[in-house]
C-alpha cells in the first residue's frame, strides 16, 4: 500500500475539478481525463458480502487489485479526502439479485438502502495509459474519444465464499513494434492490472467478436496492430452477475472514480 500521508503536497486541482462536475451531473468516460492521476474502479456491497469479496480480491489480484476499503456505511476515501463516492463518478449502475437495474449519475438514494455499506477501490488499467501516450503509444479510445472495449473470457477467476465468475479484460490496439514496450510499461504498475494477460487470438480467451465488447465501445484496430489484453476492474461485476449477488452499486464500465493519488505513487 501507498503512504498516504507522503503524499499530501501534491495538488490535485484537476482530479478535484473532474470529480465536481460529476457531483454536478456530468456524465463521460473518464479515460484521459485528469491526467497523471490514478482511477479506480469501485464495488459496494452490503457487509454480509464484504469479506467474501475481499477474499475474492486477494484470489484475484490481477483483476481486482485493491487499492482501498471503506468502513462499514462510509461514503468516503483516503484516496481522495473530501470526496463523496456515492456523487463523485459520472455514472453508477445499480445490481439487484445480479440483474441491473438501474443506470443513474447519483447513488445517493440507492446508497440509503443499506446502512452498512463497504466501499471497494479496484485498481484501473487508465492509470498507466498518460505514461503509455507520454512513450509514444496510441490509445485508440482516446484519440476517438469513446469508451475502452471490455471483454468477458472464458477465463474462470478463483472463487471465495458466494462469489465465483469469469475475468473481464480490456483490450487496447497495439502496433506489433511496441506491443514490448506496452507490456513493459503496463508491467510498471502492478496496483492497477499491471502487464497485460493475453496478447492476439482473441478467441484463446474466448472473445468470439472484438467489434461486440460486452462493456464500452468497440475501437478501430489499423493495419499492423495487436489486439492486447489486460485484466479489468469490471470483473467483479461479472462476479456479482453470475452469482446473483441480492444487491451493489458500482461504477458503470469506463465511468471511473478520480482519486488525489498520482500515477507515479504506484510505479513498482
Amino acid at each position: 500500500m501507498i503512504a498516504i500521508e507522503h503524499l499530501r503536497h501534491i495538488k490535485a486541482g484537476p482530479a478535484q475539478k473532474a470529480r465536481e462536475r460529476y457531483r454536478a451531473g456530468s456524465v463521460e468516460p473518464t479515460s484521459g481525463v485528469a491526467p497523471g492521476f490514478t482511477q479506480a474502479n469501485m464495488i459496494v456491497l452490503p457487509r454480509d458480502w464484504a469479506f467474501d469479496f475481499l477474499l475474492y480480491a486477494q484470489r484475484n489480484p490481477k483483476a481486482c487489485p485493491v487499492l482501498d476499503v471503506s468502513d462499514p456505511g462510509s461514503h468516503a476515501t483516503l484516496l481522495a479526502p473530501g470526496a463523496d463516492l456515492r456523487t463523485d463518478l459520472p455514472l453508477y449502475r445499480i445490481w439487484r439479485d445480479g440483474k441491473l437495474a438501474e443506470e443513474t449519475a447519483d447513488a445517493t438514494a440507492a446508497w440509503a438502502e443499506y446502512p452498512d455499506l463497504v466501499s471497494f477501490l479496484i485498481g484501473c488499467s487508465f492509470t498507466f495509459e498518460t505514461p503509455m501516450a507520454e512513450a509514444g503509444i496510441e490509445i485508440r479510445h482516446i484519440t476517438d474519444k469513446s469508451n475502452v472495449p471490455m471483454y468477458l473470457t472464458n477465463r474462470p477467476c478463483r472463487p471465495a465464499g458466494r462469489l465465483h465468475g469469469n475475468m473481464v479484460v480490456s483490450m487496447r490496439p497495439i502496433q506489433a513494434s511496441r506491443v514490448a514496450d506496452a507490456a513493459t510499461i503496463s508491467g510498471r504498475f502492478p496496483a492497477v492490472h499491471g502487464a497485460p494477460v493475453h496478447v492476439g487470438t482473441p478467441e484463446a480467451i474466448g472473445i468470439k467478436n472484438l467489434a461486440t465488447p460486452e462493456f464500452g465501445d468497440p475501437v478501430r484496430i489499423e493495419p499492423g496492430e495487436v489486439p492486447v489484453f489486460w485484466a479489468c476492474g469490471v470483473t467483479p461485476q461479472a462476479a456479482v452477475m453470475a452469482s446473483r449477488v441480492p444487491f451493489a452499486i458500482t461504477h458503470a464500465p469506463g465511468h471511473m472514480f478520480i482519486t488525489d493519488i498520482p500515477d507515479s505513487a504506484y510505479h513498482a
